[in-house]
Order: structure tokens, then sequence, then C-alpha cells
């Protein structure tokens, strides 16, 4: 699995975790609501510092968007 893949994954893992929509993620981490569409479906790479808004708003550690998962 490639990182932009497993970060892919995460993102959505933790998105539906918290019960937020594309739409709420993006307003609460002020990104446009397309561009975390395009982060989950690995058409984009987040910048490091973007990792750290999303995973601020999620309320995880940004280590957790590489954590592999089964």
């Amino acid at each position: 699995m490639i990182l932009r893949e497993r970060v892919a994954k995460n993102l959505r893992r933790l998105r539906h975790a918290t019960g937020l929509s594309q739409e709420e993620l993006a307003d609460r981490a002020d990104v446009n609501r397309n561009y975390v569409g395009m982060l989950e479906r690995e058409e984009h790479a987040a910048t490091i510092d973007m990792l750290e808004k999303l995973a601020a708003v999620l309320e995880v550690d940004p280590a957790e968007f590489f954590r592999k998962t089964a």
C-alpha cells in the first residue's frame, strides 16, 4: 500500500468515526469540501500542515493518518 492510499483510507475512517461529512470536516478545517474528497480519493497528497489541521479537527494525533489498518 502506498502512503497516499494509507492516508486517504485513514482520513475516511477517522472522519466516519467522528460522524462528520466531508463538508463538515472541510468547514471546520477551513478548506474546500472538494479538497477533502480529493484527498480521500487519492487525487491529491496532503501537506504536513494540512494533515495537522485535519487531525486537530478530528481530535487525533497526526500520526494516525499513517497507521497501518487491516
